[in-house]
């Protein structure tokens, strides 16, 4: 019995040292990214790429389900999901510096310290779109929905339309 009070209260002793000088640590919040006075910071994702990383801009408009919206500097915390449709990234005032992609679908969430993350499904620049690609692809979505069999079939059908309607109104 000796031999194993023996054996056990040295690891005793070192267990009670150990919890004794153990202490609670916490998270420290990151600082936030700093873009200077009536700027904000931009990160534009998509699942295989990033578009956009911490970029100072003046402004994003993007199209929501809930409308278009015009982000800027300090504004109200929010997340907005996106329906197919143009996202503009402006620089600066003068203009220069925009960006304009098109974007399937994703969310935008504007964070308290005047950040926003745009996380996309498939995101295109503009300029890559050609208006003549977009007029077929359109009509054989609609010949696709007027052909359709199925419940399945109609619906992607008319996703493919929602989503080359809106490419055709952006770059028009």
């Amino acid at each position: 019995m000796y031999q194993l009070r023996s054996l056990v209260r040295p690891s005793l002793q070192l267990f009670r040292r150990g919890v004794q000088a153990s202490t609670r640590l916490y998270a420290t919040e990151a600082p936030a990214a700093s873009a200077g006075p009536g700027k904000m910071v931009v990160n534009f994702v998509l699942p295989h790429e990033v578009l956009v990383k911490k970029q100072a801009v003046n402004q994003v408009n993007l199209s929501a389900v809930s409308g278009d919206l015009g982000i800027l500097a300090d504004h109200v915390p929010t997340v907005e999901q996106l329906k197919p449709g143009i996202v503009e990234i402006i620089g600066d005032e003068s203009g220069s510096g925009t960006q304009k992609w098109f974007v399937s679908g994703g969310f935008a969430i504007m964070n308290p310290d005047s950040s926003l993350n745009i996380n996309a499904i498939e995101a295109f620049k503009l300029d890559q779109i050609s208006t003549e690609s977009v007029a077929q692809e359109l009509a054989k979505a609609e010949q696709n929905l007027a052909s359709a069999k199925s419940e399945q079939e109609k619906e992607i059908a008319a996703i493919e339309i929602e989503v080359y309607e809106a490419l055709k109104s952006a770059l028009a």
